[in-house]
């Protein structure tokens, strides 16, 4: 484990300078090394929050670290018994969104998802990223669940946990199967991701824009390819996103740009620059959501930013916490998206003066809902009508 030195130690004074020192320490006996690594968010696998010991590297001095081998990552069929989640919070605008996937491989640090990892046992950390489950019966399941006596259509929400087009996608093919059963029966759709493999469901999804029940938010947090490599490493680059964006709005798909998360420090200098693109690329609205660091995101981040950005590391930590009440994060609704206090309300400002210069945001037409025609029954799964 690494020594903190006096130096190190008198160079970072009051809170913030004892909670580097301390990351300092920590971090470095749970690192995992760069060959192992290479090419994912995370620089660390800690042990989730429900588990009953903390275990991490050690090197006992026999160089046994050395020898093992690089991080692969690892599918596992998971056999789901429900696919759509319902919720009942008043701050986002969904209330039901279906994931075929556990985990996500595009291995974005600042992932809110992670600590849902640690229900299953697993590390929040490089266990997020690396050992993915799929859930191969998400189509059948949507069939059925639609398909039942007394549900009531509204717009279903996919990529709001994990990447719906992550890299196991290409293989998998899980969304476009979602897809079809929802175009079949005419069921609205709002997809957010990370990736340009999107395109690939165009076909989908322009008919289905035709009709009103479909649209895409592409997530942009940077257009600095070498930060967005580090945070965001297996993600398609910021240009391939708008890329999509110009693709899908060309399509009619109706598109969205999400600068999400904004990160005070590090990214929210871009915030009329990231605007002007999507503008350029043809989304018709915008929006953002602060960094959000809830449970075992929140070391896992700084870990990241020590890594990367050691001499932002004060700088950031301080306008995060500005924004949320001295802590690293406030999970109360109606705060946790946008912060608190000046400079939260700064951010908002110039997204807010942003967005009207460039026209954007002008009024966004609801996804249809009269059009739905539940899927026919199926034996196996739903009760027949007796008629």
């Amino acid at each position: 484990m690494r020594a903190i030195s006096i130096a190190d130690r008198a160079a970072f004074s009051g809170t913030q300078g004892v909670d580097l020192a301390n990351h300092l320490v920590n971090a470095s006996g749970l690192r995992v090394a760069p060959d192992r690594r290479r090419g994912r968010g995370s620089g660390v696998n800690p042990s989730g929050r429900f588990e009953p010991f903390a275990r991490g590297p050690v090197d006992d001095g026999w160089s046994t670290l050395e020898d093992l081998p690089a991080l692969k990552t690892e599918v596992q069929a998971e056999t789901a018994r429900t696919i759509i989640t319902t919720n009942a919070s008043p701050d986002i605008s969904f209330d039901r969104s279906a994931n075929p996937y556990r985990g996500c491989e595009h291995g974005c640090v600042y992932c809110f998802a992670r600590p849902s990892h640690a229900y299953l046992g697993l590390s929040p950390g490089l266990d997020f990223e690396t050992r993915l489950f799929v859930k191969p019966n998400a189509a059948s399941l949507l069939a059925e669940e639609i398909a039942r006596p007394g549900y009531v259509v509204k717009p279903l929400a996919i990529g709001t946990n994990t990447d719906p087009y992550q890299p196991i996608e290409r293989r998998e093919t899980l969304m476009r199967a979602m897809l079809e059963v929802l175009e079949a029966a005419n069921h609205p759709v709002g997809i957010v991701t990370k990736s340009a493999l999107v395109l690939r469901d165009l076909d989908i999804l322009s008919r289905m824009a035709a009709k009103g029940l479909a649209r895409v938010a592409l997530s942009v947090t940077t257009l600095d390819r070498t930060l967005a490599r580090a945070m965001e490493p297996r993600a398609s680059t910021p240009t391939k996103r708008l890329e999509a964006v110009r693709a899908l709005s060309e399509a009619g798909v109706p598109t969205m740009v999400m600068t999400a998360p904004i990160i005070p420090g590090l990214t929210d200098h871009e915030i009329e620059r990231l605007l002007e693109a999507a503008k350029a690329a043809g989304a018709r609205d915008v929006g953002y959501v602060l960094l959000r660091l809830p449970l075992e995101v929140a070391p896992l981040f700084k870990e990241w930013l020590l890594r990367h950005y050691p001499g932002r590391y004060r700088h950031v930590l301080s306008l995060l916490r500005s924004m949320r009440g001295g802590k690293d994060y406030d999970a109360d609704w109606g705060r946790r998206m946008t912060g608190t206090g000046a400079y939260a309300m700064q951010i908002r400002r110039r997204f807010e003066l942003a967005a009207d210069r460039l026209e954007l945001n002008r009024g966004r037409a609801p996804l249809r809902t009269d059009l739905f025609s539940p899927p026919k029954a199926s034996a196996a799964g739903v009760q027949l009508s007796l008629l």
